[in-house]
């Protein structure tokens, strides 16, 4: 029978708090199909996420990839009915995954040590639950175990994370640890794991895995409110060699586990009402360094003052921008805040100290170190916002990326790191356009030679995908290198970043070359189709072309209708190519209209319906800054229609409310500038293109100490359309706002009508006359 917690014990969880903009966060949203976010306990950028894991679906179980594993990226999915665990480290949006690390759950009755299934979850430690009895808020997070009768609470500082179970029974509960539980898991991910009891309320060990990351270790100190009084384990590998270890059972109450397939259990008497705190640390270099971070963070086992903490700095950070609007755009907008918060990740111990790349112990000097660079998807909205609202934090993040470089036997820049290793995932080198862009809009505090140095290196590094080919075809070849057509679009941004730093930096020779490899994209431009397309070596076409696929035709997580447009550096050369404005503005509606069918994207699992406007795949990143080439061709109106159409059609503050994997804040963060009125189409140029606000007002909080207001009056469903706009009170007739106008302070008013406005727009005011 399925216990309940009485109603005055589940108050528990309901400790009131002052209204803040952090009310208006939905952790759930995104939990359910594409978004592959999570709904646990974190602080902003915070290296604990401490979360539910709702199945125990592998990678692979030596049979090949297994497709159902995808779901569970963020190792929770919204229509699961039970609860594995909660362990403390996960990714936020990701199509790819990793982590998982110490899942914990609290059980009742006779000792289980798998997690059973979730077709028969009495066969295993898991837990049934509902949604009636499950809550979540940025900080905290709460669910009712029914199966156990047990409340499980979770919140978190940034290295720790603090667990509270209230029983409703008297009797013991069982703690159950799985150390080899994981994401993304197979046989033999797990290569060591350890585990010392200390004494009858500390537990320290670690663990070692080889996944997405090929060498990562982790490790912890876990802190019990009161002493244990029995505790044991299973170790599930076969052993050969078992040494004189032998003299001892240590299956019982022997306070060192050794081994590759590791679950350990820790037993508590409780009263009926009685809770359980448990804190545990993380850290990336020692069981010692996990200590002091648990002594510096949550010396106590008080789980309201970290509650409240988390909840200050949760308000604290989704203050730094103050919006009005309808509940629904508050609602979608702090919680897209709130997801480009979650990361990279703060990947060091409170004394500095972290693990590198080459698996050697560094200090960080002068800086927070990160991990989690999601670049692909995150150099095109999610830094360029950080460069507004994250500044100081923008500069530590470039540290990371340079320190990186320096432990990297490579050489280079990271392309998708995270916890100490480089994972090679995605296409181009788009630390750079990071960096850049961070170096063209004024934020110091890191050497901008090494940058440069370092921007150059990566962009000559021969042997790194298809690079070397590249730089002597001019193109990526499609017979030599996968995803060749990407890469070489890709390439060519990255390029003519490179070139703009370069610029900056008065190195005239070293600009004229990235500004040659920027006119790449030209090479695989075919006049005859209208379209970019795959290149072989010998200079021919590759054959079979279908520009509405995207397997097997040189694209990645896209096809040629939108690649082709993905020209951030110059979309002059674009509308030219269509013939003028007007084919080119008719071109993009025949985007928004035709029709994409399933076979065209069934072989992509990235890519779903959910997430498409006729043809214009917004689920999927190398699309965002396609709704706003329409003003580079004039057509300001359209722009304005189509942000409001993804925005009211794709997002909502649901847990199905993603149009796509978040993929590291970056599908949130074009939510949060299209709602303010403008967008980063080019990161480089410091130019945003207007659009349309959705919000009615906006304060954006300045580390500089000013503040940039918006303000869209007559802001309505069908008030969609600007029809003029105001600049400290001055005309405004540009199409874009530069980020010198944003970050010296002041207010841009938008007035909003029902039909667009016919304006003329002179070609100096175009968007991008300088790229």
């Amino acid at each position: 029978m399925k216990k309940l917690l009485p109603a005055i014990m589940f108050s528990l969880c309901l400790t009131a708090f002052s209204q803040s903009v952090a009310d208006y966060v939905n952790p759930f949203t995104g939990t359910d199909h594409m978004g592959h976010t999570y709904p646990g306990a974190t602080v902003p950028f915070g290296m604990v996420q401490l979360s539910p894991d709702t199945d125990t679906v592998p990678y692979s179980t030596g049979a090949g990839y297994n497709k159902e594993v995808y779901a569970y990226c963020a190792g929770y999915q919204y229509r699961d009915n039970t609860i594995c665990g909660f362990s403390h480290t996960h990714f936020s949006g990701t199509g790819h995954s990793d982590l998982g690390d110490f899942l914990l759950i609290p059980t009742t009755g006779p000792l289980k040590l798998n997690p059973g299934t979730k077709d028969n979850p009495d066969s295993g430690y898991r837990s049934r639950f509902s949604h009636e009895r499950e809550s979540a808020s940025p900080g905290y997070y709460s669910v009712m175990l029914d199966d156990y009768g047990i409340l499980a609470e979770l919140t978190a500082t940034e290295r720790v994370g603090v667990h509270r179970y209230t029983s409703h029974n008297q009797g013991d509960i069982n703690l159950i640890l799985d150390m080899s539980a994981g994401i993304y898991n197979y046989p033999g991910k797990n290569t060591w794991q350890f585990i010392r009891v200390e004494n009858d309320t500390l537990v320290t060990g670690y663990r070692q895995t080889r996944g997405w990351a090929r060498t990562r270790t982790m490790y912890f100190a876990m802190a019990f409110s009161k002493p244990l009084v029995h505790y044991g384990h299973e170790n599930g590998e076969e052993i050969i060699y078992r040494g004189f270890y032998r003299k001892f059972n240590e299956k019982e109450d022997f306070p060192e586990m050794a081994g590759k397939d590791i679950t350990a259990w820790f037993r508590f008497r409780m009263q009926a009402g009685e809770q359980l705190t448990v804190r545990v640390a993380l850290s990336p270099v020692s069981t010692a360094g996990a200590l002091n971070n648990l002594q510096t963070e949550a010396p106590r086992p008080d789980f309201d003052l970290v509650r409240l903490q988390a909840h200050e700095r949760w308000n604290e950070e989704l203050s730094r921008i103050q919006v009005e609007g309808s509940l629904k755009v508050k609602q979608n907008f702090y919680t897209s805040l709130y997801h480009t918060f979650l990361s990279p990740t703060i990947y060091m111990d409170v004394d500095g100290k972290y693990r590198g790349l080459d698996q050697n112990i560094h200090q960080a000097e002068g800086f927070t170190n990160y991990s989690t660079f999601s670049l692909w998807d995150t150099y095109r909205a999610l830094h360029p916002l950080f460069t507004l609202v994250q500044q100081e934090r923008t500069s530590s993040m470039i540290r990371s990326m340079l320190a990186h470089r320096k432990q990297s036997v490579h050489g280079i820049l990271p392309v998708w790191s995270h916890h100490a290793n480089e994972n090679w995932c995605m296409t181009g080198y788009h630390a750079i356009p990071v960096i850049a862009d961070a170096y063209l809009k004024g934020i110091g505090g890191f050497d901008a030679a090494e940058a440069l140095e370092a921007m150059d290196a990566s962009a000559t590094y021969a042997g790194y995908d298809g690079i070397g080919e590249y730089m002597q075809y001019g193109y990526a070849p499609a017979d030599l290198t996968g995803n060749s057509a990407t890469k070489t679009l890709e390439y060519a941004y990255d390029d003519w970043c490179i070139a703009r730093a370069a610029e900056k930096a008065g190195q005239k020779g070293l600009a004229g070359i990235y500004h040659r490899r920027a006119r790449s994209f030209k090479n695989i431009y075919d006049a005859s189709s209208g379209f970019m397309r795959p290149r072989l070596s010998d200079g021919s076409w590759q054959k079979d072309f279908d520009p509405l696929k995207t397997e097997g035709q040189g694209f990645i997580e896209g096809n040629a209708w939108n690649y082709s447009l993905y020209v951030p550096h110059n979309p002059a050369q674009l509308i030219a190519w269509a013939g003028g404005s007007m084919p080119f503005v008719r071109h993009l509606d025949s985007l928004f209209t035709m029709n994409l069918d399933e076979k065209h994207i069934e072989d992509s699992e990235d890519i779903d319906k959910r997430g498409i406007i006729g043809n214009y795949v917004h689920g999927n990143e190398p699309s965002h800054h396609v709704p706003y080439l329409y003003s580079f061709a004039g057509a300001p109106a359209k722009t304005q229609e189509r942000v409001h159409q993804i925005m009211d059609a794709l997002y909502q503050p649901t847990p199905g409310g993603l149009p796509g994997n978040d993929d590291c804040g970056q599908m949130s963060a074009w939510y949060i500038f299209s709602a303010l009125g403008f967008y980063p189409v080019c990161p480089g140029s410091n130019e945003y293109v207007l659009g349309s606000p959705s919000v009615s007002r906006a304060g954006i909080r300045l580390e500089n100490g000013k503040t940039f207001a918006i303000q869209a009056k007559g802001l309505s469903e069908k008030n969609i359309f600007v029809k003029k706009i105001t600049l400290n009170g001055k005309p405004w007739s540009g199409l874009f706002i530069r980020h010198e106008d944003i970050m010296a302070g002041g207010e841009m008013v938008f007035e909003m009508s029902s039909k667009p406005a016919k304006i003329k727009v002179p070609e100096s005011d175009l968007p991008g006359r300088s790229f």
